[in-house]
C-alpha cells in the first residue's frame, strides 16, 4: 500500500482550498555587498551547485552500481546584468581589481516580486569581479546600454530566512484566495 507524504498531501490540500503558488516572474533583481547596495538587475545568471559522484562495481553485485558522492562545487561565475547607470560601485570594485587589490565580499541577491519586494535571496560568499563588460553603443540603435560584471565566488547559500518568507508568503496566500480574492 502507497501511502502519500507530506508535500503530496498539502499539494492536494492547497488544490482543494484553490491556493496557487505560482513561480515569481523574473521582474528584477537586486544586490548588495557588505551593505552597499549595488543595484537593481534585469538579468543574474551562474546559479549553478553540483556534487561530482563516482561510480562504483562491487564484485558479485550485477544489479546495480554504486554512487559515491563526492565534493560539492559551484562550477560558474555569477554574472549580473544591468543597464547602465550613474551608479560607480561595480566599476570601482573592478577597477581594485586591475590594480591588484582582490577585495573578496560577502553579498546578497534578492529577487524581487510585482511589488518589488524581496521574494527570495541568496547570499553569495566571498566574491570578487573578474570580468566587466561594457555596452555596446550604436547611434541607430534605441536599445538600452547594458554593462555586465562577472564575479568569481566560494559558493553560495538560501538562507532560512528567505524560506521562511516564502512560508509565510504562500500562508497569506492562502488566507488571501480562502477569503475570495
Amino acid at each position: 500500500m502507497t501511502t502519500l507524504g507530506m508535500g503530496a498531501v498539502a499539494a492536494a490540500g492547497k488544490r482543494m482550498l484553490g491556493v496557487r503558488n505560482d513561480p515569481y516572474p523574473g521582474y528584477g533583481f537586486f544586490v548588495e555587498f557588505e551593505g552597499l547596495m549595488v543595484g537593481a538587475f534585469t538579468e543574474v545568471s551562474g546559479f549553478q551547485i553540483e556534487t561530482a559522484t563516482e561510480r562504483y562495481r562491487e564484485g558479485g553485485l550485477n544489479a546495480y552500481e554504486h554512487v559515491l558522492a563526492g565534493p560539492t562545487r559551484c562550477p560558474c561565475n555569477l554574472v549580473l546584468k544591468r543597464g547602465v547607470t550613474d551608479f560607480e560601485l561595480m566599476w570601482l570594485w573592478y577597477a581594485e581589481v586591475m590594480q591588484g587589490t582582490i577585495k573578496r565580499r560577502n553579498g546578497t541577491i534578492y529577487l524581487l516580486d510585482r511589488a518589488s519586494l524581496p521574494a527570495v535571496w541568496w547570499d553569495i560568499t566571498g566574491a570578487y569581479p573578474v570580468k566587466w563588460t561594457g555596452p555596446d553603443l550604436r547611434a541607430d540603435s534605441n536599445a538600452v546600454a547594458f554593462e555586465t560584471l562577472e564575479l568569481a565566488h566560494r559558493g553560495f547559500s538560501k538562507p532560512m530566512e528567505s524560506s521562511m518568507m516564502s512560508a509565510a508568503r504562500l500562508a497569506a496566500g492562502a488566507v488571501t484566495d480562502v477569503a475570495g480574492r
